[in-house]
């Protein structure tokens, strides 16, 4: 299995390979054609040099013959680095820079071709052996001696460098380039190695968090800050946020279990007691209907609670789908949905207010979703509202949301208990010695349905009164 080290580690030497190539392929000719530009045109100025030195001498009588002019020769090209001959008009070879006094070039003849090109043309760059008169391939600059009086051509210069000296410069060239190369190369593994390892180290962390994770220990988290990079932040940061997440899912789910096992046990344990009770004759038969009853009342609370948490499982799981969509005048459903509180509300002599538009306001929603929110909602407030106590609703509508607020008088409650109260089996009550007929489930169903249609709810409770605040999307 291929590492973070070692893929980037093969990223990186490929591209400095590669990079390394392009610029020999480049860097080379270019070189090479900088280098022999550069000794053609040297060549053609020590040439043109020593011609006008010659001619200048000329005045003075035969070149050959000119110490002064040898001298000059022999020093010019000495500072030039390079081999000079002078020949007559002819190409015979009359001065020459060698060290010997009288050199084996003395009395040769240059090509014919060469002579007639200076003679005819002026200036002439060749590659030549000059017919045998030097070893090997030369780079040669001829030029015409004229001379000042005539104008006539009265001999000519040939100034030449070997090849090799050019060859030997491009190979120590290539020498210093390789070692650049290596060393280029040798810091980028270096740079490599430490990146990689830099960027590996948080992943590696990670991927640990993840094993302790998963074999239980929800409160693993991953560092973030120091040398990490900002994307490696943002996968940390990401990471934590979803182990939190997971680790809140499981607290849920443990209470959750255990508020089901409670709400379970309970009725279960009052119904097996009750039989029990008829059974063995400890209930008197007069008292068996009675104590049925009751019985009855806690299998239908059972029967609403199973019911209940099917409805919330298909709503969870199939979202807007399970939801009929239709336009209807809110203030229809929370009339009717109100009028059926009338008994209850009368039971505890109530007062009610109600503030709803008179010429109605119409809603795309799902109908019985919602008179089940607007139903919720109302028994929670008739249920904790005291004997003589106030139940308000009201309906407004704010740019293209309806908000529908549902308020009742008694217990304030606490603000830390605010956020909790629209999760599952959730009472205020912690002895659960009240609300006997609920099942905690009324107010998880209520913000559920909202959600399914992305609507928000809100709670406030203060100075003795709470409300409920919903929306819904004008039609």
């Amino acid at each position: 299995m291929k590492t973070t080290f070692s893929r980037l580690l093969a990223v990186t030497l490929s591209l400095v390979l590669l990079s390394m190539l392009l610029m020999a392929g480049t860097f080379q000719p270019m070189l090479r054609s900088y280098l022999l530009g550069q000794t053609r045109r040297q060549l053609r100025s020590n040439a043109e040099a020593v011609a006008q030195l010659a001619a200048a001498y000329d005045a003075s009588g035969e070149l050959e013959e000119n110490w002064d002019f040898r001298i000059s020769l022999d020093f010019a090209s000495q500072v030039a680095g390079t081999d000079v001959i002078v020949c007559d008009p002819t190409g015979t070879v009359i001065l020459c820079t060698c060290e010997e006094l009288y050199c084996e070039h003395l009395g040769r003849t240059i090509p014919e071709t060469l002579r007639l090109a200076v003679a005819e043309e002026g200036e002439q760059t060749i590659q030549s052996e000059l017919d045998g008169l030097y070893e090997g391939v030369r780079y040669l600059a001829a030029a015409p001696i004229v001379s000042a009086h005539s104008e006539a051509l009265i001999g000519i210069v040939v100034a030449s460098t070997q090849l090799t000296e050019v060859t030997a410069l491009l190979s120590k060239s290539v020498d210093y380039y390789l070692l650049c190369g290596l060393i280029v190369l040798l810091l980028a593994v270096i740079a490599c190695a430490a990146v990689a390892r830099t960027q590996s180290r948080p992943l590696r962390d990670m991927a640990n968090a993840a094993a302790r994770f998963g074999h239980g220990e929800l409160d693993t988290r991953v560092a973030t800050g120091g040398r990490n990079s900002e994307e490696m932040d943002e996968l940390a940061e990401a990471f934590n946020a979803m182990a939190e997440n997971l680790s809140k899912s499981e607290q849920r789910r443990s209470e959750f279990i255990a508020n089901v096992s409670h709400e379970l046990k309970t009725p279960m344990t009052t119904i097996a007691g009750f039989m029990d009770g008829m059974l063995d004759g400890t209930i008197p038969a007069q008292e068996h209907r009675k104590y049925m009853q009751m019985v009855s009342d806690e299998v239908r609370r059972l029967s609403r609670l199973v019911r209940q948490m099917l409805d919330i499982s298909r709503m969870k799981a199939q979202g807007k789908e399970t939801l009929n969509w239709q336009v209807f005048d809110l203030c229809e459903s929370l009339g009717a949905s109100l009028l059926s509180f009338e008994q209850r509300i009368n039971q505890k002599h109530m007062e009610v207010e109600v503030e709803l538009p008179e010429e109605g306001c119409k809603v795309l929603a799902a109908e019985d979703a919602i008179t089940q929110v607007i139903r919720n909602l109302l028994d929670n407030a008739v249920k904790f509202t005291p004997e003589g106590g106030t139940l308000s609703l009201s309906l407004q509508t704010q740019g293209d949301k309806a908000v529908t607020t549902i308020s009742n008088t008694g217990p304030t409650i606490e603000e830390s208990e605010l956020p909790l109260l629209f999760d599952r089996f959730h009472k205020t009550d912690k002895s659960r010695s009240e609300d006997r007929d609920g099942v905690g489930l009324g107010l998880y169903i209520v913000k559920t349905i909202l959600d399914t249609h992305g609507e928000d709810i809100r709670v406030t409770s203060e100075n003795g009164l709470t409300s409920f605040r919903f929306t819904l999307p004008l039609a």
